[in-house]
């Protein structure tokens, strides 16, 4: 069981994205060990305006755009599951 970083709610990570901050491959989607962050799966977590601040926050790092970019393309290829 996991928290969602933006609705705050507990998950099964099955329910989850996982973003990773891996301290040799760098900052990794859906894999990899080290400090991780978890958002769930509804579009209103996943769109939220704050969302690159709460997972820069929560990995303490700074994200760049080009991993924004990947971020949107592969919650674009999930579908929205119900809370």
């Amino acid at each position: 069981m996991r928290i969602c970083i933006s609705c705050r709610k507990t998950y099964d990570r099955n329910n989850l994205f996982k973003i990773t901050k891996d301290h040799k491959q760098g900052i990794m989607i859906q894999k990899g060990m080290g400090r991780s962050a978890y958002i769930c799966k509804s579009a209103k977590c996943y769109s939220d305006s704050k969302i690159k601040k709460k997972l820069q926050k929560a990995l303490k790092t700074f994200l760049e755009p080009e991993f924004i970019d990947i971020f949107e393309k592969e919650i674009a290829s999930y579908s929205d599951q119900p809370n």
